[in-house]
Formats: C-alpha cells, sequence, structure tokens
C-alpha cells in the first residue's frame, strides 16, 4: 500500500476517534441543544470515514469518489465545530481538517 493510502487512512482512523469523542463530550455539555449540529455532524462524519478507511483497504472501485465525499463531510464538520470554544470541538476540528487534506489527496 503506497504512503498516501497509510496517510489518508490514519488521518481518517484520528478523525473518526475525534468526532467520536466530540460526539460523546457534546452529550454532556450544559447546552445539548446548542451542540446538536455538532453533534450530528460528528455522527455523520464518523460514519464516512469508516467507510472511506474501508474502501482504501479493499481498493474499492468507488474509492476516489468516496473520499472526495468523506473530505467535504469532514470540511463540514470541521466548520461547524470550530464555532464551539470546547477543547473536544476544537480538537475535532483539526482532525477534521487534517482528513479532509489527505482525503481530497487520495480522489485527486
Amino acid at each position: 500500500m503506497s504512503q498516501t493510502y497509510e496517510e489518508c487512512i490514519q488521518a481518517c482512523l484520528e478523525c473518526l476517534e475525534a468526532c467520536n469523542h466530540c460526539f460523546d463530550a457534546c452529550l454532556k455539555e450544559e447546552d445539548v441543544k446548542m451542540m446538536a449540529e455538532c453533534i450530528r455532524l460528528d455522527r455523520e462524519c464518523a460514519d464516512i470515514c469508516m467507510l472511506a478507511v474501508r474502501a482504501m483497504q479493499t481498493e474499492s472501485p468507488f474509492m476516489k469518489q468516496i473520499c472526495k465525499l468523506c473530505a467535504d463531510i469532514c470540511e463540514a464538520c470541521g466548520d461547524e465545530c470550530k464555532k464551539h470554544d470546547h477543547e473536544h470541538c476544537q480538537k475535532c476540528a483539526e482532525a477534521c481538517f487534517r482528513c479532509a487534506e489527505a482525503c481530497r489527496k487520495m480522489a485527486a
């Protein structure tokens, strides 16, 4: 497997972990209603990251499209997380943007 694959898989796994942590932490925040969009995107992002990892590992013929979609969802999730001051949101945003960049390279 190429370096690009390895880097992208690693970025997806880190993003998946950050999203799951953020999702869980958001549910424990005072104002859960305010975190609703963040929670929703964390879920969505974690799911597509998992799918992207599987697509790369199995060299799916749809890998490039999945990675492109993954990049778009990661970016949306990162943009949402960035709006919140919680540390878990800020860390999640960073992981999302890193993953989006890695997935764009894969999709290219």
